[in-house]
């Protein structure tokens, strides 16, 4: 049954990045490249650390960074409600006129990970370890010395921050989405430990020397999914009764899922000292910060965006209004509510030369 599950999931992934691709003229390009001699902030080093990464367009195009979320891929940002919604001819990212880089992060996808065989031996990795080895991907595998835009959501959206504050004079415009430039804290932070902890402490992870999935990552983060998206309204009209909403969760418990223990720690993990509030003055870019109201992890009545955005040049909020369409932190990976803001932000910010 899980085989079927998996062979049916693969099958419906395909037919989505089909459908997204049916709307562009290019076929997304896979490829990876060796960072050699990698050190991490840990002091660790790697002597070879791959990098997966897709593209989309011509290379002579406009360069744009897509930064994907936690646990998730750089393909899987081709999906119909993201890529579908912005790549396409005439779209706001038109790959007739942008060369769209998607990179696997460092821990996932085709990048080098804790499953690739060094388990809990991997190095121990941060967003800024993420961050250093896109900037080398960009710079040494892909000899671009500017970008025109940066944009990423969640975790994706983190790193997008940390762009800004490390590479202050690299790109013309930053898109950070679902993202504060604030420490991590809070829920955020203590919502995560669900999942963290729920590893670690599952008898079957074995120190992460475990020969099946430990349940507890499964378990673990159809809570936290619950917990940290779908936003109040979003969920209430899924799920309007007590036998709805045990309908959606035990249907979310029973998907199969492929995701191995080892790597989502080390994912959520990396998390925890992410912190660009100090250096948020070195940003030159063009900002245009892009939250929802319903952001279960981003709360906006914290008022930290606004206290960020104060100190940054050239920099605005847009807040996508909550309501039982959207879907808390997984309302910006739908493309749909601030495509035409996108579209907008980028006719003003001025092309800078490399």
């Amino acid at each position: 049954m899980r085989r079927l599950f998996t062979i049916l999931g693969l099958t419906l992934l395909n037919l989505f990045t089909a459908s997204a691709m049916a709307q562009t003229a290019h076929t997304p390009k896979q490829a990876t490249y060796l960072a050699k001699d990698f050190k991490f902030q840990s002091g660790e080093t790697i002597s070879e650390l791959k990098l997966g990464y897709t593209t989309l367009g011509d290379p002579t195009g406009q360069p744009v960074l897509i930064l994907h979320g936690t646990a998730g891929t750089g393909t899987g940002m081709l999906n119909p409600a993201f890529g579908g919604q912005l790549f396409g001819p005439g779209q706001v990212l038109d790959a007739n006129k942008y060369f769209i880089i998607l990179p696997d992060a460092v821990g996932v996808g085709a990048s080098s990970k804790p499953s690739d065989g060094l388990r809990m031996k991997f190095p121990k990795y941060n967003y800024v370890d993420m961050v250093s080895a896109q900037h080398r991907l960009v710079t040494e595998g892909l000899g671009l010395k500017h970008l025109r835009l940066v944009l990423g959501n969640s975790m994706g959206g983190m790193q997008t921050w940390l762009w800004g504050v490390k590479y202050p004079n690299f790109m013309d415009a930053l898109v950070p989405m679902a993202a504060m430039p604030a420490p991590m804290s809070g829920r955020n932070w203590m919502t995560r430990r669900l999942i963290i902890d729920s590893i670690r402490n599952d008898p079957a992870w074995q120190q992460g020397n475990y020969s099946q999935q430990p349940p507890s990552l499964q378990f673990a983060s159809v809570f936290f999914s619950i917990a940290t998206s779908g936003g109040n309204q979003g969920l209430q009209k899924l799920a309007s009764s007590r036998t709805q909403a045990d309908q959606l969760l035990n249907q979310r418990l029973a998907t199969a899922s492929s995701a191995d223990a080892n790597d989502n720690l080390y994912q959520w993990e990396s998390s925890g000292d992410y912190d660009p509030s100090d250096k948020l003055e070195n940003i030159r870019a063009r900002v245009l910060a892009i939250n929802s109201a319903d952001d279960e992890r981003n709360p906006p009545e914290l008022g930290l965006m606004e206290k960020a955005l104060a100190r940054i040049a050239h920099s605005r909020l847009f807040l996508i209004p909550a309501s039982p369409d959207t879907s808390g932190h997984g309302t910006t990976g739908q493309a749909k509510w601030w495509k035409d803001q996108l579209s907008t932000f980028l006719q003003t910010v001025p092309v800078q030369a490399p």
